[in-house]
C-alpha cells in the first residue's frame, strides 16, 4: 500500500470504522440478495444451504478507499426448525483494518399456515488495527500519529428476528451490542474511538406479473445514534428466475444499478455499480460491487413452506 498522508488519515477517521459518530459498519448495494449479513435470523429460511462472497470496492479513484470482502454459509438443520450460519470479513481503508467473524444460531416459529418468525444470536470476534508505517506526515513533528502497527481485539454480539412468507419478508437486527472502546494508546494521542449501536430495519415483496417475470421491491433502514435514519430502496425485476435487472437509491448518497444471473438454479453471479450523488464523485469515478452465490444440500424434503 502506498503512505497515507496525515490529512487523509483525519478524513478516514472521521468517515469510516474510527470515527465516532459515523456509520462504522460496510454497506452493501445488493442487500436484499446479502440477506444473512445483514440479518442473521435470515439463516434456515430456505431449504438449502447457501455459500456466499462480497467484494466491494467503494470510491473508485481516491487512494486507500474503502474495500470490503465477506464470505458467508447459513442454512436449514432440524427440519427447518433451527438455522446456523457464519461469516468472515475483511474491511479495509487506507491504514486502517477491520476483520473478524462471527457466528449465528436462529430459532423459527410457525405463527400460522404462511407466516414463520425466525429469532436470532449471534456472536465473535472483532479486530480493529491500524498501520502507521503507512502514514506519511505531512508535519513531521506532529507526534499524534507514531510509526507503529497496532491492533485492537475484543468480542462482538447481535441479535436479530426475521418474519417471512412465502413471497415477503420483514426483519430488524441490532449488531455490535458491545459498545467497546477502540484502544489504540500507541498510536493516537488520548483514543476516544468507541464501537456504536447499529439497527436496521429490511423488508421486501415479491409480485408475480406473470408465469416469467417478477417484481421484487425491497427496502433497507439504518440508523446509528446520533445520526438521522438512513434509507435506500430497490426494485428488482426477475425474468424466470434466472436473470434480474434493478435499480437502488440511497438516500443522498447514490443511485445503484444492479444485475445478475443463476446458472443451473444453485450458481448465481450478481454485480452493482453506485453512481455516486454527494460531493464525493467529483474525486471518484462511483462504487463496483460483485456477489457470488452458491446454493447447495437441498432439503427439499423437509417439512418446508
Amino acid at each position: 500500500m502506498k503512505k497515507t498522508t496525515l490529512r487523509a488519515v483525519l478524513l478516514i477517521f472521521v468517515m469510516v470504522p474510527l470515527g465516532i459518530i459515523a456509520q462504522q459498519l460496510p454497506q452493501f448495494t445488493q442487500y436484499t440478495m446479502s440477506r444473512y449479513v445483514i440479518n442473521p435470523a435470515y439463516a434456515g429460511t430456505e431449504n438449502y444451504f447457501i455459500g456466499q462472497t462480497n467484494y466491494r470496492s467503494q470510491w473508485e479513484g481516491i487512494r486507500d478507499a474503502p474495500r470490503t470482502y465477506v464470505l458467508s454459509v447459513n442454512g436449514p438443520i432440524a427440519n427447518q426448525k433451527m438455522g446456523i450460519g457464519g461469516y468472515m470479513f475483511v474491511d479495509i481503508t487506507g491504514p486502517t483494518r477491520r476483520n473478524g467473524f462471527s457466528l449465528s444460531y436462529a430459532y423459527h416459529l410457525n405463527l400460522n399456515e404462511s407466516l414463520k418468525l425466525s429469532m436470532a444470536i449471534n456472536a465473535g470476534l472483532l479486530q480493529y488495527s491500524i498501520d502507521g508505517t503507512e502514514i506519511l506526515f505531512a508535519d513531521q513533528s506532529d507526534d499524534v500519529f507514531s510509526n507503529t502497527q497496532e491492533n485492537s481485539l475484543f468480542p462482538d454480539a447481535g441479535f436479530s428476528f426475521y418474519l417471512y412468507g412465502s413471497n415477503y419478508y420483514f426483519g430488524a437486527s441490532a449488531p455490535q451490542l458491545i459498545q467497546n472502546q477502540l484502544d489504540f494508546e500507541n498510536s493516537i494521542k488520548n483514543p476516544t474511538g468507541r464501537l456504536v449501536n447499529h439497527y436496521f430495519v429490511t423488508g421486501g415483496y415479491e409480485y408475480e406479473l406473470n408465469s416469467d417475470i417478477k417484481l421484487e421491491p425491497s427496502f433497507l433502514l439504518k440508523y446509528v445514534d446520533p445520526l438521522p435514519v438512513q434509507y435506500e430502496f430497490t426494485l428488482r425485476g426477475i425474468y424466470q428466475d434466472k436473470l434480474w435487472l434493478g435499480g437502488a437509491y440511497r438516500r443522498g448518497t447514490a443511485i445503484g444499478l444492479l444485475i445478475g444471473y443463476t446458472l443451473q438454479d444453485n450458481l448465481s453471479i450478481g454485480y452493482s455499480y453506485d453512481i455516486l450523488q454527494s460531493d464525493i464523485r467529483n474525486y471518484s469515478t462511483g462504487t463496483h460491487e460483485l456477489m457470488l452465490s452458491l446454493k447447495f444440500n437441498n432439503k427439499s424434503g423437509s417439512n418446508s413452506e
